[in-house]
């Protein structure tokens, strides 16, 4: 099979390597030059693309034509600057993808689109997404402009919290001080998992659908960062305990009972 993975980034890069060994032939796209040597020695035939909200800077024509599955893992980059106008930003690569006649697209969201709530909400795919908060709401809506979209099949996973070899919130949180919501279940999921998750969706040509991908465990925060630090030799956070936390838990159901997935990667 002909794929291309829009964002070789942390996920993105170890997927495309993983295709390669399945022997899928394997187009990949970075926003840095610096990393196109990177992903050509991986076996990846590298792209520099860059998504704007007033265009898309590179060859993305190529990029796409004769493929068919497209992976987009483009970070949405909102936390960093809440202006950006991500929709705005994929609204722009429908139209090259619907000239390319690609079979099938998965896009890799977040279960950020759910609201935290004092009551721990638990989600799946069929409950309401926050309304009250932009990120969830941009998110959503790129979502749907796949989902809607009559021109090709469409695949939504909704992550958790990634963690993998280097990766963890405990790298930045601990000795933190004032580390909020303590009591907030946890809902993480490893690299390993993710690119299952994949593979499976890969194998399933019509889908349109949603899927959450969360380790089915969620220890509060507290108790969970606790011990990771304490395992691995770190100061532990000290968590603000005043007032109530807010959270929520994850279901993943879904994705087990139907496409027979399993776990592989504890989040211990």
């Amino acid at each position: 099979m002909k794929i291309a993975i829009l964002g070789c980034g942390w996920l993105g890069m170890e997927l495309g390597k993983r295709l390669r060994k399945e022997n899928h032939e394997v187009r990949g796209s970075v926003t840095s030059m610096d990393k196109m040597s990177e992903v050509r020695s991986a076996g990846i035939v590298p792209y520099s693309i860059k998504l704007f909200e007033k265009g898309i800077q590179g060859d993305i024509r190529s990029f796409l034509s004769g493929t068919n599955l497209l992976i987009v893992d483009v970070p949405p980059g909102l936390r960093k600057n809440p202006e950006i106008d991500f929709v705005k930003k994929i609204r722009n690569l429908i139209p090259y993808i619907e000239k390319s006649y690609l079979q099938k697209v998965i896009f890799t969201s977040s279960t950020s689109v759910y609201e935290d709530t004092n009551e721990y909400t638990v989600y799946d795919e069929t409950s309401d997404t926050n309304q009250n908060d932009d990120t969830s709401i941009q998110l959503r809506n790129v979502e749907l402009l796949f989902l809607n979209n009559k021109s090709f099949n469409a695949s939504i996973l909704r992550f958790g919290g990634l963690i993998g070899e280097k990766r963890h919130p405990i790298n930045h949180l601990s000795g933190k001080d004032g580390v909020k919501n303590p009591d907030a279940p946890i809902n993480l999921v490893h690299q390993e998992d993710c690119i299952s998750a994949i593979f499976k969706l890969i194998d399933k040509p019509k889908d349109n659908s949603i899927w959450n991908v969360v380790y089915p465990e969620h220890p509060p925060k507290k108790e969970y960062y606790t011990k990771i630090a304490l395992d691995r030799g770190m100061p532990a956070p000290e968590f603000e305990d005043s007032g109530n936390s807010k959270g929520k838990k994850i279901s993943s159901e879904k994705i087990k009972s139907k496409l027979k997935f399993e776990f592989s990667k504890s989040i211990w």
